[in-house]
């Protein structure tokens, strides 16, 4: 039987590199307790969707514009500070029925935010390339957005 030959080495930045080599590119070299906070701060230290404030009881976790099962980024600009209320039954809810879900509750929710949110996602992925499932989602939840303001009833 004869030896294999050894392979030769991967170059840098190939299939088989460390993740961390290509996080710096993709989150600034911030990680995801940094990212959390600068999300909290940016936000007034409350929920995205409900408004709570964050306290010892209340904490915040990272929530998902674009839920990453939908092809949503695990960058910056896809990701707010939610409580885990909102966070765990939101789940992989679209943030325009979620935000009309917070609205029919009774919670402080703001369609300005969130178009701001998916406004600056939007531009992130024009910038940055690829992301061909969430391009048009990004697209589709803007557009549903500008259409009816949470709170209205969609016609059927």
């Amino acid at each position: 039987m004869r030896a294999r030959p050894d392979p030769a080495p991967e170059p840098a930045g190939s299939r088989g590199s460390a993740p961390d080599d290509r996080r710096p590119a993709l989150t600034d070299g911030r990680g995801h307790a940094e990212r959390l906070r600068d999300a909290v701060v940016r936000q007034g230290g409350r929920c995205f969707w409900c408004g709570r404030p964050f306290s010892d009881l209340v904490a915040p976790t990272t929530d998902h514009v674009v839920p990453r099962v939908k092809g949503g980024p695990s960058w910056p600009e896809n990701e707010v500070a939610a409580c885990r209320r909102c966070n765990a039954e939101r789940g992989h809810t679209t943030p325009v029925d979620w935000l009309e879900e917070c609205v029919r509750r009774g919670w402080p929710a703001d369609p300005s935010a969130l178009d701001a949110t998916l406004a600056t996602l939007e531009t992130a992925i024009v910038r940055r390339g690829g992301q061909r499932r969430a391009r048009p989602y990004v697209h589709s939840q803007r557009r549903r957005l500008s259409r009816s303001g949470p709170g209205q009833e969609r016609s059927t």
